[in-house]
């Protein structure tokens, strides 16, 4: 795999060994074509895996970059995958779900990429919107196999969906938390 823009374009990122399934180039790129120029962004990467998709908000300028990855065999990869970055990077060895239940700041991007196999994946966004993981004027991403779309709401408790792109068998979904009514 490779980094597909910003400043570490083309740098190249090793897969950990294991499952793992990586968000493909063509995704990510236009993926953080749509999310724009990240500088004095915060990003979280839920369910990391190699650590591609932070990587890729790094070289955008996004700092800090939590990623999140409950398999501790993959910690090592991740960590020689982020060598290289100069970024404020963390990484949390634990469950996603667990981890977004009790986030440790409001993120602009929050970015989850759990295993098409996993059940329930709605938690996700609905544990993101409760414990105000994403900040008022950030987003919530999420990729999942194409044919789970029929299930996803337009909104997830505070989270209403702005954007959809399908990608193969793969689909991106872009929620925003709702505006509220400001007290005039």
């Amino acid at each position: 795999m490779r980094i597909t823009g910003g400043k570490y374009l083309r740098r190249q990122v090793i897969c950990p060994p294991g499952i793992i399934r990586p968000a493909m180039d063509m995704m990510r790129e236009s993926m953080f074509s749509i999310l724009g120029n990240l500088e004095g962004t915060s990003f979280l990467d839920l369910f990391s895996g190699s650590g591609c998709v932070a990587i890729e908000a790094a070289s955008r300028g996004a700092s800090p970059i939590h990623l999140v990855e409950m398999d501790k065999g993959k910690k090592a990869t991740i960590e020689k995958n982020l060598s290289f970055v100069e970024e404020d990077c963390r990484i949390f060895t634990m469950d996603a779900l667990r981890f977004i239940s009790s986030p440790p700041m409001r993120y602009t991007v929050v970015y989850a990429d759990p295993p098409f196999p996993m059940e329930n994946k709605i938690e996700i966004a609905r544990l993101a919107s409760e414990h105000k993981a994403v900040s008022e004027s950030g987003m919530f991403i999420i990729h999942l196999p194409r044919e789970e779309r029929k299930i996803w709401p337009d909104t997830v408790d505070t989270l209403k969906l702005v954007d959809e792109r399908k990608y193969g068998r793969s689909i991106l979904l872009f929620y925003r938390p709702e505006a509220h009514d400001v007290d005039r």
